[in-house]
């Protein structure tokens, strides 16, 4: 797969097929309304399939289907050995479709396809794979008591979970929450963001062909202001895992409050900073990450380093690193393995990128990229884009653009740094270069941030909880934690002839 062409990419993508339809109970079906939406290639503007356009009617369905499944106990209180032989079967399935994934997840919503096979798409197969051997090594509690008293502490499955994922990792963002809230025995409906529906369809087909049972996982494709409200005020969910914008996730707060007090586990926006201090050694190894963690997959992640500081004194010499690795990051077909950067996921992000741009022009100093091009005369790209001299109260250094624009602001002492970058509304990620230990551990712990990478940028990992703080939200994804936000804590008391 590593040796696929340009050409080997497009003659495998001419050959897909594309499931649109819903996926509940255990079946392929239309939405209710017969209504459909056009799934759109943003690198070339040609529409991949119609999709089935859910609406309340259709999430109920799914979310009765769901109860029934949790109800009868076939998923619920299937024996933990055999509950992980079918996640492992899942994630062995997603191996062997690692092409057409990469690809449903390229074409729908303009990642680069090599990304998406090396990264995405084998994370996917990762994260079920440790999901479900997770769950046979996942104990309970007994309390400390006395004669005569035998108190069970356990974690046992919700019920009914919602999940709506973002359009940036579709297959990957579907992954981090079903597959925890699966291993735990809870019943999911899935709504994908209808930027990028096609992966996560196609996760469902390949879920039931491992095994998991009619009802248990579910995907409804749809508009947010639709299916995603419906998810969000249903009486029958008992849980919803989040990914998306901030404003989003304060609507899914509501939701609950206005239904059943449904658990919300919202993972937000982030305007992540990257601290560059003077003392960092290998200013080189910095330069590439300070781009990586800003153009890898267009800037559209929520974690993505988008605010550089650098100190003052190796500022100017950093910047021009920095453009030239931009300048050699542009972008391309998504399907071309020489391409650097993919497309923006429609023409509405496109707009939106450009409009900050356009503004920040006036306002800092843009020294590359900053233009939308087009690739064969199509399609939605962005040229990576560095401003520099951007000062901390600017709109470029405050709100979340959610593309390939980067932020170059100085400071002169730790204190300083330490101080713009805390001083935002998001608290997602951070990062820190450092040859000095002990700064590295100070400035870490004066963060507010969910992960603080030190001369990395952002670090994950199966094994570590990734969310945020402040507003970027307070959900986890990933690691054991991430189990606790899809199960409850239950006390079964027991007393007895001592």
């Amino acid at each position: 797969m590593l040796d696929n062409t340009h050409a080997d990419w497009i003659s495998l993508a001419a050959g897909l097929s594309f499931r649109g339809q819903a996926f509940i109970d255990g079946k392929f079906t239309d939405a209710s309304s017969g209504k459909t939406f056009d799934s759109i290639n943003p690198a070339t503007g040609a529409v991949l399939t119609p999709v089935a356009e859910c609406d309340e009617e259709d999430v109920n369905r799914a979310v009765a289907a769901g109860r029934v499944a949790f109800e009868d106990g076939r998923w619920s209180r299937m024996a933990p050995g055999d509950r992980k032989a079918v996640m492992l079967k899942l994630a062995d399935l997603i191996r062997e479709s690692l092409e057409e994934m990469a690809l449903l997840d390229s074409l729908d919503m303009g990642k680069l396809v090599t990304d998406a096979a090396t990264i995405d798409a084998p994370g996917s197969a990762h994260f079920f794979q440790w999901y479900a051997e997770a769950i046979d090594k996942v104990y309970d509690e007994v309390a400390p008591t006395g004669p005569g008293d035998l108190a069970l502490v356990s974690r046992v499955p919700l019920g009914v979970v919602g999940a709506v994922t973002p359009w940036n990792f579709p297959l990957d963002m579907a992954t981090w929450k079903a597959a925890a809230a699966l291993a735990a025995g809870n019943s999911v409906v899935l709504k994908p963001a209808e930027q990028s529906p096609l992966s996560a369809l196609r996760l469902a087909e390949l879920a039931a062909e491992a095994g998991v049972p009619d009802g248990v996982f579910n995907v409804v494709p749809g508009f947010g202001v639709t299916a995603g409200r419906a998810l969000g005020l249903h009486m029958d969910v008992d849980c919803l895992a989040f990914t998306g914008s901030t404003a989003i996730g304060k609507m899914f707060m509501q939701y609950s409050g206005q239904s059943n007090l449904k658990q919300v586990w919202p993972e937000t926006g982030g305007k992540s900073p990257n601290l560059v201090f003077a003392d960092c050694e290998d200013l080189d190894a910095a330069a590439d990450m300070a781009a990586f963690g800003i153009f890898f997959n267009q800037g559209e992640v929520c974690s993505a380093n988008s605010r550089l500081y650098v100190e003052r004194s190796i500022k100017d010499a950093f910047v021009e690193k920095l453009i030239a690795r931009a300048q050699a990051m542009q972008p391309g077909d998504p399907l071309d393995p020489a391409s650097k950067m993919g497309a923006i996921v429609d023409e509405k992000q496109t707009q939106g990128i450009m409009r900050f741009v356009d503004e920040g022009r006036n306002t800092a100093n843009l020294v590359t990229g900053g233009e939308r091009i087009t690739v064969d005369g199509k399609g939605c790209f962005v040229q990576p884009t560095i401003f520099d001299d951007v000062t901390h109260d600017n709109p470029l250094a405050r709100d979340e653009i959610f593309g390939p624009v980067l932020s170059v602001i100085p400071f002169d002492t730790e204190e300083q740094a330490v101080t713009m970058a805390n001083d935002s509304i998001y608290g997602l990620a951070a990062s820190v270069w450092t040859d000095n230990l002990s700064r590295a551990c100070r400035v870490s712990d004066k963060l507010m941030a969910g992960t603080v990478s030190v001369n990395t940028v952002d670090a994950l990992s199966a094994m570590t909880p990734f969310g945020g703080m402040k507003q970027s939200g307070f959900g986890r994804d990933l690691s054991l934690h991430s189990l606790e936000k899809y199960t409850a804590l239950k006390t079964t008391w027991i007393k007895y002839k001592a």
